[in-house]
């Protein structure tokens, strides 16, 4: 009977402390989210969903089984640390149309709801935001203060580097303080800050290491990062563009090189359906025939991968239509 007893006061007890803990997290959540209907906090806009990106890019992102385990184990064990020992910085390589600038935009959207109109996504293409080399130090200054100025309102944020090949060398350099292990600047957690460099640097190695694995009879699931990562931190840094020779990759203060893989005519054909399906007519097996006939293949010996990969499928079904 005491055992009884003893047993029941435990488990009332049990009960009890987890209603305790189990009140305090839903009040807890109806207070954000009630705070962030009359606010204007910027961790508002933060409302990351991994699984939700993981599962977008399975669905969507086609031959890049690399890109695919680096960016969602990364940014997984990412945030689910509270105090960070530096920012998370991925340079994405590869040959146009495999899905890079397509990946930024989803990692923005399923960090923040949104995949480039949310105030903590900062987008910059050099050609628009750095057109004149000769104004470098100009730009030093320009960037480093919108950095830091936008961090000091959010450490949440994300800042994208589209077209880092056309960026006037050395500009990147600006970054490198706050790339690495420093806690607090202005009283501002900048390590919570995430960059993505995306750049057509290492595609031929890239594609080198692809097409030999392929004449090994290796899967092109079967490369792995090992095979890579060096040799595109090398060839960036020994490219022309806003990596060569920099201290960003000097002192690596990028997390991860992330390849993009060239496309074969089979992942061609299924961007082709896919396009197709937005139309309404993903029965037109002869339009995934015509459009994918027609983009142009390499190397010219065994025409395996697409020289464009994805990107001008949109205007070719288009056109077909």
């Amino acid at each position: 009977m005491e055992l009884v007893v003893v047993w029941t006061a435990t488990f009332l007890g049990f009960c009890v402390v987890f209603l305790t803990y189990f009140t305090v997290a839903v009040s807890a959540f109806r207070f954000k989210d009630i705070y962030c209907k009359i606010s204007d906090y910027c961790e508002c806009d933060f409302q990351p969903d991994i699984k939700g990106l993981e599962w977008d890019l399975y669905r969507n992102l086609y031959g890049q089984h690399l890109a695919q385990e680096i960016i969602s184990e990364a940014l997984d064990k990412f945030l689910h640390n509270d105090s960070p020992e530096r920012p998370l910085v991925f340079s994405f390589h590869g040959s146009s149309g495999t899905g890079k600038t397509m990946v930024s935009s989803l990692v923005g959207k399923y960090l923040f709801g949104s995949s480039l109109s949310s105030r903590s996504i900062h987008h910059f293409i050099p050609t628009l935001h750095f057109p004149d080399s000769g104004q470098i130090e100009q730009y030093k200054k320009e960037l480093k203060s919108w950095i830091e100025g936008n961090l000091t309102e959010c450490a949440r944020s994300l800042f994208v580097f589209d077209e880092m090949d056309t960026m006037p060398s050395g500009l990147v350099d600006v970054l490198a303080p706050l790339l690495g292990p420093y806690h607090l600047v202005y009283q501002t957690n900048y390590r919570k800050a995430i960059y993505i460099f995306i750049s057509t640097s290492g595609s031929e190695i890239i594609n080198h290491v692809t097409l030999e694995a392929r004449k090994s009879g290796l899967d092109r699931e079967e490369i792995r990062i090992e095979d890579l990562e060096n040799l595109l931190s090398q060839a960036a840094y020994d490219c022309k563009g806003g990596l060569c020779h920099s201290e960003v990759i000097r002192t690596k203060l990028i997390s991860h090189f992330v390849p993009f893989m060239p496309l074969t005519r089979r992942h061609v054909e299924r961007c082709v359906r896919q396009e197709i399906c937005h139309h309404g007519q993903c029965h037109r097996k002869d339009i995934i025939t015509m459009v994918a006939k027609t983009m142009g293949y390499h190397p010219e010996s065994e025409m395996l991968f697409s020289h464009t990969g994805c990107k001008t499928v949109s205007a070719k079904v288009d056109y077909y239509l």
